[in-house]
């Protein structure tokens, strides 16, 4: 099966503190009947629209894919490694915690039994908004519990403003939650575990409240030192493109791509790659293949599709992301001089 890029359908998701328009990200998604809280774009229902997959969902081809499309390094009879969404709050999210792939393989194996490790780049953001990520300092399982009873929960977090650009990391058991305003591009693990220890008292389309799992957060949350928070992207230019390296941990690497040029690249034989296309359009060309690319659109480079170029009509921007070697790319990243130790090992999370 020859490997030519392949772009991926989203699938929309309603959620309570949801927009209901999408736009520019979607500019035919106005108006909406329903708040639209997330669009998934490598979900397992997702369908491909093009390339000898098209019409197939994710899941279901993921499990057939040659080591020529998956890598020579994943496991493709469990599910597809990385979960990327758009998402678009016009309501504070509940205040929630994830739990680590251990807990999860233990407690939750009829829903996956996968944790959920994410990040998440801020594609645009008003002025005011903000994440709440981390316990302060001295929060305790007992003060936590008495601040989730008397529905303070979310002064236990640490607050951080958001701009169009940042990007913030969040291990699996670090408490949560995402404030009105933004536009993000949420990159995870596979899983959908959320565990919700407080939702400001809200009740859904038929007039209940959401459940909460308080016990169960409590079980997972870290209440030591606090790993997660904003990231310190470091930015490099090489030639026409400018790589932002926004972070790297054994589920995922991400980086930006700004370029207005012609560009070249190669991908690696033992990993796919996505592309997030964020702003600009242009064709992605590989061999006799010249495929149109656009905003909003994700898109998966098959591992042995080799040397392909981006020819952008004007100024394009996308995050690209893949399940990471940690200690070959950093030994890689040093040989390339592209940037050095303390920046690299600034990005990388264990």
């Amino acid at each position: 099966m020859k490997p030519v890029p392949a772009r991926i359908e989203p699938q929309f998701v309603p959620r309570i503190w949801g927009a209901r328009t999408l736009a520019p990200l979607f500019p035919d998604k106005t108006n909406l009947a329903e708040p639209i809280g997330e669009a998934w774009l490598t979900g397992n229902a997702c369908r491909f629209a093009t390339g000898p997959y098209a019409g197939r969902t994710l899941e279901e081809a993921w499990h057939e894919m040659p080591p020529g499309w998956a890598g020579t390094r994943v496991n493709t009879g469990a599910a597809f490694p990385l979960l990327v969404k758009f998402l678009f709050p016009e309501d504070i999210l509940s205040v929630q915690v994830h739990p680590g792939d251990d807990y999860a393989r233990e407690h939750e194996a009829a829903q996956s039994g996968t944790g959920k490790t994410e990040m998440w780049y801020a594609i645009a953001a008003r002025e005011g908004a903000e994440v709440l990520v981390g316990l302060k300092p001295g929060t305790t399982p007992d003060s936590f519990r008495r601040a989730i009873a008397g529905g303070t929960a979310e002064n236990c977090l640490r607050r951080i403003p958001l701009r169009a650009g940042d990007a913030v990391y969040v291990p699996a058991g670090t408490v949560h939650t995402i404030g009105p305003g933004l536009t993000l591009c949420e990159i995870q693990e596979n899983s959908d575990l959320t565990y919700r220890v407080y939702d400001y008292n809200r009740k859904d389309a038929a007039g209940k409240a959401r459940p909460l799992h308080i016990e169960k957060a409590l079980a997972v949350t870290n209440f030591g030192e606090q790993v997660g928070g904003k990231l310190a992207p470091c930015a490099t230019g090489r030639g026409a493109l400018t790589e932002t390296f926004l972070a790297a941990c054994r589920y995922f690497a991400t980086e930006r791509w700004d370029f207005s040029t012609r560009i070249g690249a190669v991908t690696s034989r033992d990993r796919f790659e996505l592309f997030i296309f964020l702003e600009g359009n242009g064709h992605l060309e590989c061999g006799s293949e010249r495929l149109e690319y656009g905003p909003a659109q994700a898109w998966l480079l098959p591992a042995a599709l080799g040397a392909f170029q981006l020819a952008p009509a004007g100024r394009t921007a996308l995050l690209r992301t893949y399940v990471p070697d940690i200690m070959r790319d950093f030994v890689n990243r040093l040989h390339e001089r592209r940037i050095g130790e303390e920046v690299w090992s600034r990005l990388v999370f264990p």
